[in-house]
């Protein structure tokens, strides 16, 4: 573990435990982690990874686990979001500089992207697996929802992907490069590009993140009677 996980880890322990603004705190303490080192694929699984654990053991025995796992969940989608997005606009930059990213580099990020939702979904699981049954039974109903209606980083890998569609006719004629150098500056890129997303979304305050943690609390509470009704 980073200083930088280690740091998201007991912040959204915090968070999480105070239950005080989770939406906001969870999102803008994965941001900050995923600014502060290059933005490939690992290092966004190890930041996953602390907000989750993070998450699992801030929650304890608090009455209420429901919401604090809907809004962490819903933060962590939106946050990974972002993250999705930085890294298409990258590929995108990179497919521009045919010089130094060759076509392999730009299939593999581009594969690299397509992952970002399960990581979203594995991250729900392992939480799942520290908790207690209702943390079980509600993570399992988020999961659920997400694989039947999709989510917000689904949402954007698939934009993403569908923009990128053209790209592998670039960079055929780049030069040949060291792959873990030109990887290393592909996620260098994404990274900065991410610092900007996330720098635009300060001084906006609260209100979107809060209308979005509530949009998908409802979501999720209409999964919930729809099923009941089916039963």
């Amino acid at each position: 573990m980073t200083k930088t996980t280690d740091n998201a880890e007991q912040a959204v322990k915090t968070a999480v435990a105070a239950w005080e603004d989770i939406y906001s705190q969870i999102h803008d303490i994965t941001l900050k982690a995923l600014t502060e080192q290059e933005l490939d694929l690992e290092n966004i699984k190890k930041v996953a990874q602390a907000v989750g654990k993070g998450i699992s053991e801030g929650i304890g025995n608090q009455v209420r686990t429901k919401e604090i796992i809907q809004e962490s969940a819903s933060a962590l989608d939106d946050a990974l979001a972002k993250a999705a997005e930085a890294s298409k606009l990258a590929i995108e930059e990179a497919a521009s500089r045919v010089d130094e990213f060759s076509h392999e580099d730009l299939r593999q990020a581009a594969e690299n992207l397509k992952s970002l939702e399960e990581l979203f979904i594995d991250t729900m699981q392992e939480i799942a697996k520290n908790g207690n049954e209702v943390v079980v039974n509600t993570t399992q109903d988020l999961i659920t929802h997400v694989r039947q209606s999709g989510s917000a980083v689904g949402e954007q890998v698939l934009q993403g992907l569908q923009s990128l569609q053209k790209l592998p006719q670039l960079g055929k004629n780049a030069a040949l490069t060291s792959a873990s150098a030109t990887a290393s500056a592909l996620a260098a890129i994404g990274s900065g590009i991410l610092a900007g997303i996330a720098d635009g979304l300060q001084g906006r305050g609260g209100e979107k993140s809060q209308a979005n943690a509530a949009e998908s609390s409802d979501e999720q509470a209409g999964d919930e009677q729809a099923g009941e009704k089916k039963t």
